[in-house]
């Protein structure tokens, strides 16, 4: 049997018919109808079965003919799901799975950024030229947008690229260094959504407990590293730099690009910031942190004056270690020697001279440079110390105000 054409869709073709066309068309279609109404009875039944078949087939297939081909509004849809695990929220997690570590980088981790600086050389025609890009870590600490690191990772930039735990990165200003300590603070836009840490007592640290380094080592590929170990040991020196106070040791993994990123104690406050490690063949886990409670007076400093003022005593002075080192005798028992007065300085104005022993200030003794100056960044420009020395073989006290430290340092 065959359809009268008009039973097939023509809107793929365009129609264009008048009047007495269309009035001619009806008629031949009404005629067509006529005939297949009374066509023979196994031509009815084969039509039945047709459309039975069709609709068995809808029934079977009916997305087919429904939501697979024509979507419905908001999505396709499928008779087969793929398994959906539960989305429980961490206070619903299993307390062996919910440890201290967990819960401290939930804390700590959103307030770890990264800080992109651009790194600059000379050409061979002495022109300033960008040749890269160096990426540190940073710990934001105030919701007005300030954001403490190490000075080496912003040194020499004035604005720095601030890559934030939500994904977004924003400009930051650097609003002060200070090269002795190698601490610096950038500031970002503030916002009371910004995540920040919470700094803790470093002082109150135990030799053995757990140590959380978090930060972006080889960077920001790796954002929001986190490692895990304990602290090693406190008070640490280093000979290789010029430290200001004693470290903090940890094994907690501590790579570049960490630099910058805090130390974290199991109950998420920051104790520390991460610096350096000891890098030489043979030597793993050995990192080290400018304990934080050293680092808030530094911190204060520069966000207050981009700067930080030492008292200045205006002294060159050497301890049984450096006369050593440079071929002299020591066969003094403690303080340091005095080398050179600066002209026009606080210890310019008093009795003594190169070739005294300084032993100890306002009744606190020490046997190195490290340790003298360590007492005098506890003062500031004003203070008035007594300084206990030998002259003479014979112990003498004296007054003296501390000034300013002149800007190329103390």
């Amino acid at each position: 049997m065959e359809f009268p054409e008009h039973y097939f869709p023509a809107w793929d073709r365009e129609v264009t018919m008048d009047r007495e066309d269309l009035d001619r068309k009806l008629k031949e279609n009404g005629e067509a109808m006529k005939e297949t109404s009374h066509g023979s009875r196994s031509s009815r039944m084969k039509i039945a079965a047709l459309a039975l078949s069709m609709l068995i087939i809808g029934g079977a297939g009916g997305c087919y003919f429904g939501d697979f081909a024509l979507p419905k509004k908001g999505g396709a849809s499928s008779s087969y799901q793929l398994p959906q695990g539960t989305n429980k929220k961490m206070e619903d997690l299993p307390a062996i799975r919910n440890t201290a570590v967990v819960q401290a980088v939930k804390e700590v981790g959103p307030a770890i950024v990264g800080i992109t600086t651009r790194v600059y050389d000379r050409d061979m025609f002495n022109r300033r030229v960008e040749v890269g890009q160096s990426v540190g870590s940073g710990v934001l600490f105030d919701k007005k947008g300030y954001i403490v690191t190490n000075n080496h990772v912003v040194s020499g930039s004035k604005e720095v690229n601030v890559s934030l735990s939500s994904g977004k990165t924003v400009p930051g200003k650097v609003v002060g260094t200070d090269p002795s300590t190698d601490l610096a603070v950038v500031k970002i836009e503030g916002s009371d959504d910004l995540p920040v840490a919470t700094f803790g007592d470093s002082d109150a640290l135990q030799v053995g407990e757990t140590a959380i380094a978090i930060g972006n080592p080889l960077g920001l590929e790796f954002q929001g590293t986190v490692t895990v170990g304990v602290i090693s040991a406190l008070n640490r020196s280093l000979d290789d730099i010029d430290q200001r106070f004693k470290l903090i040791q940890t094994d907690a993994a501590i790579n570049p690009g960490n630099s910058g990123g805090a130390l974290v104690t199991a109950d998420g406050k920051v104790v520390g910031i991460n610096s350096a490690k000891i890098a030489k063949e043979g030597v793993e886990g050995m990192g080290f942190a400018i304990p934080i409670n050293s680092a808030k007076g530094i911190i204060q400093q520069l966000i207050s004056n981009g700067k930080v003022i030492r008292a200045y005593l205006g002294v060159y002075a050497a301890d049984k270690d450096i006369a050593q080192r440079y071929g002299y005798n020591w066969d003094h028992d403690g303080g340091v020697l005095v080398m050179k007065i600066a002209s026009r300085s606080p210890m310019s104005l008093t009795d003594i001279r190169p070739g005294d022993y300084i032993l100890a200030i306002d009744g606190q003794s020490f046997d190195t440079v490290k340790g003298m100056r360590e007492i005098l960044d506890n003062h500031k420009p004003g203070d008035r110390i007594k300084v206990t020395y030998e002259h003479n073989g014979k112990k003498e006290d004296t007054e003296v105000l501390l000034a300013a430290a002149p800007e190329s340092g103390n």
